[in-house]
């Protein structure tokens, strides 16, 4: 056990002998998060569909002395889940911190959501978000191991903007999924919180944010910009290392102030 009182800040939020899993490792949030962590002395397991860009991004890992296992999965698929625990446990141990970033978006009004888009973004966004969590609880449990669950939510989880029914239910499930969990995981040392981020500018939203119209969203965010890579390491790495040890049932705004001036 650290002694926290005399822990500097750079042991703080070291993850040096962790194991760290991100799903939706091969674009956007994902490959900044795994880049953090492994920069901070964790060794990652990127997850995702896209097999050609994690291996570019597990090279770009191990150029930097990093270490990293690329492994294909599709986080809906069930019976892929254990396989890909498995499969990090393998290459660097048990899973002491999962991050649970894949996501999909969607955009259209609720009346016309035809049944099979609302199933594949809860599918993807909650879901698979509880079901990864299980896992990784279920294997720090068995191996008596603390550990660290760090839920990808969204300000659209906790306020709604139009177009986006399906996104902000399923994102305010994940606040809903990560208290609970807290809950009851807490008393054997494995924590669980959430981020939830405004409007960062990735592959998946890239046309929209830098189009005139996206632009003006602008306006709403008191810092007055949109987040930029590694605005959320910071938020990240306190969630993920013994300096927020006693941080569990958290969720995070991470949007430049945008909730504030809205709530007023």
């Amino acid at each position: 056990m650290y002694n926290r009182i005399r822990m500097k800040a750079a042991d703080m939020f070291s993850l040096k002998g962790r194991v760290a899993l991100v799903t939706g490792a091969s674009s956007g949030l994902g490959v900044q998060f795994a880049k953090a962590l492994a920069d901070n002395g964790a060794a990652v397991a990127l997850v995702a569909r896209r097999a050609d860009r994690l291996k570019s991004l597990k090279d770009e890992i191990e150029g930097k002395g990093g270490r990293a296992v690329a492994i294909e999965a599709d986080v809906t698929d069930h019976a892929a889940v254990a396989r890909t625990f498995d499969a990090a446990e393998k290459a660097f141990g048990t899973v002491t911190i999962l991050v649970n970033n894949a996501g999909i978006a969607h955009g259209g009004r609720a009346v016309e959501m035809p049944p099979e888009e609302w199933r594949k973004v809860l599918s993807t966004n909650l879901d698979a978000v509880f079901f990864w969590a299980q896992e990784a609880a279920r294997r720090l449990l068995a191996a008596k191991k603390q550990g660290a669950i760090v839920n990808i939510a969204s300000v659209l989880g906790l306020a709604v903007s139009k177009g986006a029914v399906a996104y902000a239910a399923a994102k305010a499930g994940v606040v809903q999924v990560t208290k609970a969990l807290a809950v009851e995981l807490a008393f054997k040392g494995v924590r669980v919180n959430a981020i939830a981020p405004g409007w960062f500018v990735t592959e998946m939203n890239r046309d929209y944010l830098t189009s005139e119209a996206g632009s003006k969203l602008t306006r709403d965010i008191p810092v007055g910009r949109f987040g930029r890579d590694g605005d959320l390491d910071g938020t990240l790495l306190l969630l993920a290392s013994e300096a927020g040890a006693y941080i569990t049932g958290a969720t995070v705004v991470v949007d430049g102030g945008q909730m504030v001036a809205l709530r007023g």
